[in-house]
Parts: structure tokens; C-alpha cells; sequence
């Protein structure tokens, strides 16, 4: 024991009997359901690939929360990096206040996720809420019921995960102070002007900031779970039923654990090709600086 080695692997066992017990365990055993009919109460009964194939060829509900899920995460991520990006570029520039905005910014993603502010937003939202009555004021008087029409439930979620843009300008703005300046007084030579400066020397520099958002966000997005669940449940007719909801859904309220493992592993392999595409794509767009 007096040896430096065994020192390392004493320290060492609490986390690696952790990793082994509530990582590869678990996902040994969900992999092994995802070929069983199981619900939980009984012992596993092995079936094969029949969960998959009933999911790609019976399960409409699958495929129209898959369908939902890509529209959230494609609509998004995107509307989210613009926004953290345009607040990072306006708090780059030190003031009295920057602190505090920047703190300001951030807190939503810290809270976003909670069950209190998915709460909120339904209330925000709902036909008496403070979104009708604020269009009351500018005098559009509606009790238009936002999260009861297929067209604008989402567009709900939406909103919210855009709101949620703090870490993401953080990490630009962290960037964005990495530039070197001497790029900028160089533009400022050959007569560049704000929008030709952005264009040619920020964005290039930021691409491998944007493609690390780009991938983390994407895959957040694929796992959006509490807005869907608390706000609207995924209705109305399934058009916010998020794949996660989805699955959460058919585990715990159908008793059809075994189905659920299988789509938990159909979206682990969705999310490992989104991420090998966007690598794929890397060299395509993102300016690597030596």
C-alpha cells in the first residue's frame, strides 16, 4: 500500500466503481432489454429484433416524435448560436456593467430546464397568459391559445430553448477575446469596414467555436425532454412529443421497458451519425488556425 500505484488505484476506485455501476452496467443491461419484452414487474423475455422492427414498420407515434424532435433541434440550434453570438459580439467590449449582463444572460441557462419555468411558460403562454395580454395592450385583443394549435405549440418550445443562449455566448465571448488585434488594425489599413471585418476575420476565427456549439447543442437538442413533458405533453396530435417523452412514455406509463431501451439505442446510433456527418463536414467550413 505504501507503493505510489496503489495510492493512484485506491483513489481511483470510487470513481471507477461508479462508472462501472451506473454507466457500463446499466447500458449492458438497457442493450440486453432492447431484444426482450419486458415491463419492468416481470422477468425479460427475449424477442429478438422485434422491438426495432415494430418501431421503423407499425409505430406511427415514433416517427411523427421523431419528426418533432428533428424539427425542434434543426430550428432550434441554430436560432440559438445567431442569438448568443450577436449578444457576445455587443459584451466583448468592457463596461461597468458587463459583469452583470453577462451574468444576466447566463442565468437562463441554468434555470431553463427546471419544472418551475417550464410552469411559467405554459402559464405564459396559455389563452389568459401574459403573452395575449400583452398583445391586448399594443391592441390585438385574442385569447389565441398558443400551446393549442399544432402550428405554434412548438414554435413555444422553441422560443424557450432560444431563450436558453447563455452558455453558448459565454463560450463566444471567451473567443471572441482570442482574436488577435492586430487582425483588426490590419482591416482597419486596407479600409474594411464592420460588416467586411466580421465576414473575414471574426467569423473564419470562430468556426471551430461554432462547430464545438454546432455539435453540444445539436445533441442537447436531440435529448430535449422537460419542455415537452411539463408544457404541453406532447400534444396537441403528438405535434411536441418529443423522442424523449416519447420513450419516457412507453417505459414508465406503457410498461413497455423493453421497447423504450430499444429506442434509446436507435437514438444513441442517431446521434453518433448527426456527429460523424458534422465532422465529416468540418473541413468543409471550419478555419483550423495553426
Amino acid at each position: 500500500m505504501n507503493k505510489e500505484s496503489s495510492a493512484g488505484i485506491v483513489f481511483c476506485l470510487p470513481f471507477i466503481i461508479g462508472f462501472l455501476l451506473f454507466l457500463i452496467v446499466p447500458m449492458g443491461l438497457s442493450l440486453y432489454y432492447s431484444f426482450c419484452d419486458y415491463d419492468i414487474l416481470s422477468p425479460p423475455r427475449f424477442t429478438g429484433l422485434d422491438n426495432y422492427i415494430e418501431m421503423f414498420t407499425a409505430d406511427e407515434t415514433f416517427w411523427q416524435s421523431l419528426k418533432a424532435t428533428f424539427y425542434f433541434a434543426f430550428v432550434s440550434v441554430p436560432l440559438r448560436l445567431i442569438f448568443a453570438l450577436i449578444v457576445a459580439m455587443i459584451l466583448v467590449k468592457p463596461t461597468k456593467l458587463t459583469g452583470f449582463y453577462r451574468a444576466a444572460y447566463y442565468l437562463p441557462s441554468i434555470i431553463g430546464g427546471s419544472v418551475a419555468v417550464s410552469i411559467l411558460w405554459r402559464r405564459m403562454f396559455s389563452p389568459d397568459g401574459v403573452v395575449n395580454s400583452l398583445l391586448g395592450v399594443i391592441g390585438i385583443d385574442t385569447k389565441f391559445s398558443w400551446l393549442g394549435d399544432t402550428k405554434t405549440a412548438i414554435w413555444t418550445l422553441i422560443l424557450l430553448a432560444v431563450w436558453q443562449f447563455g452558455s453558448s455566448m459565454l463560450i463566444f465571448l471567451s473567443a471572441l477575446k482570442q482574436i488577435p488585434k492586430e487582425l483588426y488594425e490590419a482591416a482597419d489599413v486596407d479600409g474594411a469596414n464592420k460588416f467586411t471585418k466580421f465576414w473575414r476575420v471574426t467569423l473564419p476565427l470562430l468556426t471551430p467555436t461554432i462547430f464545438f456549439n454546432l455539435v453540444m447543442q445539436m445533441i442537447n437538442g436531440f435529448l430535449a425532454f422537460t419542455q415537452s413533458l411539463i408544457i404541453t405533453q406532447g400534444k396537441p396530435m403528438n405535434s411536441t412529443l418529443f423522442y424523449a417523452v416519447y420513450m419516457y412514455q412507453q417505459s414508465f406509463s406503457f410498461n413497455h421497458a423493453g421497447y423504450a431501451s430499444a429506442m434509446a439505442w436507435t437514438m444513441l446510433a442517431m446521434i453518433g451519425v448527426t456527429t460523424f456527418i458534422l465532422f465529416k463536414t468540418k473541413k468543409y467550413w471550419v478555419f483550423e488556425q495553426e
